[in-house]
């Protein structure tokens, strides 16, 4: 019944299989794609007409994960997948940005890429599979793409390269690299990366290490087209342009040249609408028979634009602001920006500006993850936003786009790997950055002003980060690459190569092209022009702050982290959580305990963390016989009183050990809630405290010297003298208890010898 084809490769030790022809059979192309025991379904549908008037390519990708996938069912109220997470979002972007560029100029039909994981088994990660399933999808849809691309996972260890390695041993206590490639052929088309400060030779060789294996899945793929490819679509024939170019040029030619020297950008911006204007009123003053006609002549100006500028480059090195291609804009940076925010900078680069505020918070704060993998917990997040009045126009606001999504994670990938471990500063660390103007890079200002502000909030960063945008004009062989791109020049040229890192090394690298690829000689030049552009960056924020201050901010909660053994641990929380509730009500910290015994106690005022300390220490603490603590009294009966000491532990004091002479009743020496300090006398095999005020002297806490006379030692049976066989009347209690009692009682009281009178027949 189903035609389905199959291809299979070995890679990376597992084996890769893509099939179609089973499911999904309406679509124009639909690939499964299996490698280990994940399962990635990718459908790809496309319209056979264009909306009149559509002037753009309409490509939309959509990446889910199924929770079913993992065995799992969603989490919250709905119990269904619901919005797209940051995760699906990234990999949505992962899939898009490599086969965007290899669709023909002037093809503007809608396309949907849909790609959902079907099984996930803990170990192989799904968003390769999902771009391999894209990409062969595409290829097969009969669709005209010119393609197909292959990806691959990157991990390095021990100075070996690793193939598709899982994200947990990627980075690792061993591992150094995460790395995701797309690459055609011939050429490389994107990169995504986090990197524990590798050189740029490491980082080139895992670049062109992914490469090489990208090559096996297109060839798999291209014998999978072979099989079941779609008749491709027939194309309309693109006009040939030229002669309206030159017809433009000859009209606002000088316009454009001399608009592009300007470096302010809002005057620039207004010189080339006025250019633009100027071919719009000679178009319009001339007899159309169909106003169509002009507005598409209208449409080659952004082309012209693109030519001038690119040959101004290429031709003679003249850049848009007049700046040499490896210079960097003036930069400003300073810290401290806000009074009472924990950590914060203003970074400003040319007409690029980002406010960033670090907050540190506990661990409560930190950011729950429900995906695949399960339930897992972040104690470092970024956030970027990018206002529409940060590059003068008016926009939307309030949402998150998926660019801002994009831009964010690309700076927590550049200052991750610096970052200290949490067993050596226990804070949940959270970083805010505001774009307030844009023009070229504010992803890379953000790693800047990041890493400012977080070191002005006291985080113990290992080293600085800096960050830089590189571009590329690329004509034939000829090629120029541009350090610290402007925004037109990154709309203008050819590649967009970003590059974060610190003195020792890369911490990031991401490459988004618009060419059908780059080679191994630009990506090197590239590498080493940005590793001198960081290190001008890094030079020119050391002048603001050059390591991170010596302490947290004063607004900043402490946090003092303790460890006790782990078969304390319910001692500390109680039952029900009764004694760790009471601990935070009392003190006023907060009280965090991990399954391994690890205490972190955070408050704004030290006297809460120490006050929380103490009352832990007490309940893990083994009393001491001999040892003098401050308790207090929780509970008076008719023998004595209890005392709480040590946090979690009661012991008594009898009243023959409250005082050393004789006590009436217990209540006239103490009260309930009274502190009081104890000597412990004794610890039974039962746990059982036997506590004494006597001994200690009450203001200061020192012991006091014992001079009651000694007691007789206990006879048989607990210190019982006399026969207990006799008559009544010949028991008497000897030793300790039936001396104690003599003191404290009349003869006719007491238990031994005679009959007690009850004092209503005295009278």
């Amino acid at each position: 019944m189903f035609d389905k084809k199959t291809v299979s490769l070995e890679w990376g030790g597992k084996t890769l299989t893509l099939e179609t022809g089973q499911i999904a059979r309406q679509a124009d192309g639909a690939v499964m794609a299996t490698y280990g025991e994940t399962v990635v379904l990718c459908a790809v549908t496309a319209a056979r007409s264009v909306k009149e008037g559509q002037d753009f390519f309409p490509l939309t990708v959509h990446y889910q994960e199924k929770f079913s996938a993992a065995g799992r069912i969603p989490g919250g109220f709905f119990k269904r997948e619901g919005r797209a997470t940051e995760k699906e979002t990234l990999t949505s972007r992962l899939i898009d940005r490599p086969v965007r560029p290899l669709f023909p100029e002037g093809f503007y039909n809608e396309i949907n890429v849909i790609a959902q994981v079907l099984s996930y088994d803990g170990e192989t990660e799904p968003d390769i599979l999902a771009m391999i399933a894209a990409s062969a999808a595409l290829t097969i849809s009969g669709v005209p793409f010119m393609g197909p691309i292959g990806a691959a996972r990157v991990g390095f260890r021990n100075g070996e390269y690793v193939l598709n390695p899982s994200l947990s041993e990627a980075l690792d206590d061993e591992g150094r690299l995460d790395l995701v490639v797309a690459a055609t052929q011939d050429a490389v088309m994107m990169v995504e990366s986090e990197a524990k400060e590798l050189t740029e030779e490491e980082m080139l060789g895992a670049v062109m290490f992914a490469h090489e294996e990208s090559r096996k899945v297109i060839g798999a793929i291209i014998d999978l087209a072979e099989q079941a490819a779609k008749e491709p679509w027939e194309l309309n024939p693109v006009d040939d342009k030229s002669a309206t170019i030159e017809e433009l040029r000859g009209l606002i030619g000088d316009d454009l040249a001399a608009a592009y020297k300007i470096t302010d950008k809002g005057q620039r911006q207004d010189a080339v609408n006025a250019a633009r204007e100027k071919a719009r009123a000679h178009y319009e003053s001339l007899d159309h028979d169909d106003p169509a006609e002009y507005l598409g002549k209208l449409k080659l100006v952004k082309k012209l634009e693109s030519d001038i500028v690119r040959k101004a480059i290429l031709k003679d090195g003249q850049r848009i602001d007049g700046r040499k291609t490896d210079q960097v804009r003036p930069i400003e940076a300073m810290v401290g920006l806000l009074p009472r925010t924990h950590g914060s900078a203003l970074f400003t680069r040319g007409e690029t500006q980002a406010i960033c505020t670090t907050t540190l918070g506990t661990k409560d704060a930190e950011q729950m993850i429900d995906g695949l993998e399960g339930l897992s917990y972040s104690n470092f997040m970024l956030h970027y936003n990018f206002p529409p009045y940060s590059v003068g126009e008016v926009g939307r606001f309030g949402f998150t786009s998926r660019r801002e999504t994009g831009h964010g994670k690309l700076a927590w990938r550049a200052l991750h790997p610096v970052l200290p471990g949490a067993e050596d500063f226990p804070y949940t660390i959270r970083v805010l950055s505001d774009i307030t103007e844009s023009n070229g890079s504010s992803s890379m200002a953000t790693v800047c002003g990041g890493c400012l502000s977080m070191m002005d909030a006291g985080v113990p960063i290992e080293r600085p980060v800096s960050g830089i945008a590189m571009g590329l004009i690329l004509e034939g062989d000829d090629f120029t690459v541009l350090s610290d791109i402007l925004g037109d020049e990154d709309h203008l040229g050819d590649m967009d190569f970003k590059v974060a890192g610190s003195e020792k090394g890369i911490t990031s690298l991401q490459m988004d092209i618009k060419v059908a690829g780059i080679t191994r000689d630009i990506m090197e030049k590239a590498l080493d022009q940005a590793k001198a552009g960081r290190a001008h960056i890094l030079g020119e924020m050391n002048k603001a702050l050059g390591s991170s201050r010596g302490e947290i901010s004063e607004h900043a909660p402490r946090i003092e982290t303790m460890q006790i053994d782990k078969s304390k641990i319910r001692d500390v929380i109680g039952t029900g959580g009764k004694v760790i509730r009471e601990i935070v009500a009392e003190t006023g910290a907060k009280v965090d305990i991990d399954d391994e015994g690890v205490i972190k106690i955070s408050s704004s005022d030290g006297s809460q963390i120490e006050a929380a300390r103490k009352w832990i220490e007490g309940i893990v603490e083994e009393a001491e016989v001999g040892k003098i603590y401050t308790g207090k009294v929780v509970n008076i009966v008719d023998f004595g009183a209890f005392v709480n000491f040590m946090g979690g532990k009661d012991g008594l004091v009898h009243v023959s050990e409250m005082k050393n002479e004789r006590v009436e009743k217990p209540t006239d020496v103490v009260s309930e809630g009274q502190e009081v300090k104890v000597k412990v006398l004794e610890i039974d095999n039962r746990g059982k405290v036997r506590l004494s005020m006597r001994v200690v002297d009450q203001e200061t806490g020192e012991e006091l010297e014992d001079n009651r006379p000694p007691r007789e030692p206990r006879g048989d049976k607990g210190g019982r003298g006399g026969d207990r066989r006799g008559p009544r009347g010949n028991r008497s209690r000897g030793g300790d208890r039936g001396g104690r009692r003599d003191d404290n009682r009349d003869n006719e009281g007491s238990n031994g010898g005679g009959n007690h009178v009850p004092d209503f027949l005295k009278d």
